[in-house]
């Protein structure tokens, strides 16, 4: 049993990214679901999959990698509010990441969302990771 389901999934990717898996299998979870939508929305991952074959269900995703290097498009999952020390910002104070070029995962009051799309929206809220 782990107390942290967030930073499972993300050392999941991590290390699937890091060894050269091309599909890696997690546990689903409502914001598992939205954070992996955002991923694939803003190109970090090939694509997903949804599956209820459990109570629970899993997510399946197609890791994406560059064609020439083969190397990971995710450089860094980076976990940045846990359940000892939660992480909150106004939305004036939104964190830019990798000075624009990498995103923050956000979950606010309208649901979860990346750090730019926060600001557009002016609300703030519980910054849960940073990609890039």
């Amino acid at each position: 049993m782990y107390t942290d389901p967030i930073a499972d999934y993300l050392t999941r990717i991590r290390n699937a990214a890091a060894t050269g898996h091309r599909v890696v299998e997690i546990p689903a979870s409502n914001l598992k679901k939205n954070m992996t939508k955002i991923l694939f929305e803003q190109g970090y991952i090939l694509s997903y999959k949804f599956e209820s074959t459990t109570v629970q269900g899993t997510i399946k995703i197609a890791l994406k990698y560059d064609a020439d290097s083969k190397e990971p498009v995710i450089k860094k999952l980076e976990r940045i509010s846990t359940p000892g020390l939660r992480q909150y910002v106004n939305a004036s104070e939104m964190p830019r990441v990798l000075n624009g070029l990498g995103i923050a995962i956000v979950s606010t009051s309208k649901g979860v969302m990346t750090n730019k799309k926060a600001r557009q929206e002016n609300v703030g809220g519980e910054v849960l990771c940073y990609v890039y």
